[in-house]
Parts: structure tokens; C-alpha cells; sequence
């Protein structure tokens, strides 16, 4: 039961920062007992890095998907210059999928 003190993001993540305090239960010196408690917690107002990156593959695909509706709209494009972008938005989703995955992975676990 040492204390930490913890980040909390405005998305509602968190993480552990710096070692605020020992607690009694540990006698070796140096040594901490293994339990994590929070001493203070720091409220940020930005984003957690992998809220970031996901915001950022969203923005991304909305840009690639602009593009492929004007290249429909206005016909002024290949069709192997599309099938590229097309290419690209499956890609940017699964990575999007795979960020979110991860996301909830870390808010499920404890520590």
C-alpha cells in the first residue's frame, strides 16, 4: 500500500506518475510493498496518447473519405487512384478498431 500519484485525462483515462510515499507495511529500505494507492490525483485537459492517436486516424479517414466522394461526384480521378484510397480507409479502420481495442484492454485492467 505505497502511494502514487495519478493522471487522470479528460478522457477518462489514466496513469501513474511519480512515488509520493511509503507505507508502513514495507521494512527494507528502498523497497516498496507492491500495492498501488493514490495520494493525489492530477486532472489534465488534454487527451491520453492513444485517444490522441485515434483522433487523429479519424480525422485522417474522414479526409480520404472527402476525397473519394468528390473523385465519385466529379469522375475526375482513376479508378486504381481510388481503389488506392479505398485501400487506405480499410486500412486506417483496422487500425482505428485495433487502437480502441487496446483503449478498453488498459481501462479494464487494474493497474
Amino acid at each position: 500500500m505505497c502511494f502514487y500519484n495519478q493522471r487522470r485525462f479528460a478522457c477518462g483515462d489514466w496513469s501513474w506518475t511519480s512515488f509520493a510515499h511509503r507505507c508502513n507495511y514495507e521494512y527494507r529500505t528502498g523497497e516498496t510493498c507492491g500495492m498501488k494507492l493514490v495520494n493525489v490525483t492530477e486532472n489534465e485537459s488534454s487527451l491520453c496518447r492513444l485517444c490522441e492517436k485515434i483522433e487523429t486516424k479519424f480525422r485522417r479517414r474522414s479526409a480520404e473519405m472527402d476525397r473519394l466522394n468528390r473523385w465519385k461526384r466529379d469522375g475526375s480521378q482513376l479508378p486504381a487512384s481510388i481503389a488506392k484510397t479505398q485501400h487506405a480507409i480499410m486500412e486506417l479502420d483496422q487500425e482505428i478498431r485495433q487502437l480502441q481495442r487496446e483503449r478498453d484492454d488498459r481501462r479494464k485492467a487494474l493497474c
